[in-house]
């Protein structure tokens, strides 16, 4: 955001994109009758917004994080959209319904500018897209900077993970996985159609290989990362 920061922005174009037509449609109206330039655009796909985006030429994107899924069932990830969006030449105002910090943090990181909540008042909001505009940024002061941390030491932690996950034998994952699941090792070892004590050795492994303790352990690292 350095290059950004007390930079105005040459349009006045403010773009709004939101897999909810009603709430797109509203926020667009509601700015325009503050004198804002604004237009909403939904977003079917992540080509879409791109293109919509091209189409619109630059400015500020009100850019939700969260854009359901496009037709083939695949997640439309708004974080994902951030440096083509930047690339494009707009400004990224990230606009979250989630409190889960690090994805926030990633938002910024991506390369967007500012962060709004979505159950933040209109007055709030119609203030943070000035001042982005203005290439000032409404969050407290050192409160990018904490997100974007929290988000690189989740990621630090999500890769350390992913390392000792990869120790595991791809069986030893399959039963991992099967305890994630619920099931008891009886359940597993009928499954594989091995011995109990079988899969009792596997357990055995997947804990010193995870480096824990317990089986509850292994499964909150498991789920961890999805």
């Amino acid at each position: 955001m350095t290059n950004e920061r007390n930079t105005p922005l040459e349009s006045s174009t403010i773009l709004i994109v939101d897999d909810h037509e009603l709430v797109g449609t509203s926020l667009a109206l509601s700015l325009r009758a503050e004198g804002e330039d604004a237009v909403y655009r939904p977003a079917p796909s992540a080509a879409a917004v791109l293109d919509a985006a091209v189409r619109a030429g630059t400015g500020l994107v009100v850019l939700d994080l969260d854009l359901g899924r496009d037709a083939s069932g695949t997640v439309i990830d708004g974080v994902q959209l951030i440096p083509a969006l930047r690339g494009a030449g707009w400004r990224v105002l990230v606009l979250s319904g989630s409190s889960n910090a690090s994805r926030i943090g990633s938002a910024l990181a991506a390369g967007g500018f500012v962060w709004v909540s979505k159950n933040a008042p209109f007055a709030v909001l119609l203030t943070a897209i000035r001042e982005a505009r203005a290439g000032r940024s409404a969050m407290p002061p050192g409160q990018r900077e904490h997100l974007i941390e929290l988000f690189r030491r989740h990621e630090a932690e999500r890769a350390e993970i992913r390392a000792k996950l990869g120790r595991l034998t791809p069986r030893e994952r399959e039963v991992l996985g099967e305890l994630a699941a619920g099931k008891r090792a009886q359940a597993i070892a009928n499954q594989f159609v091995v011995s109990l004590p079988t899969v009792r050795t596997q357990v055995r492994a997947v804990l010193g290989k995870l480096e824990v303790g317990s089986q509850l352990e292994a499964v909150a690292l498991y789920r961890r990362i999805g």
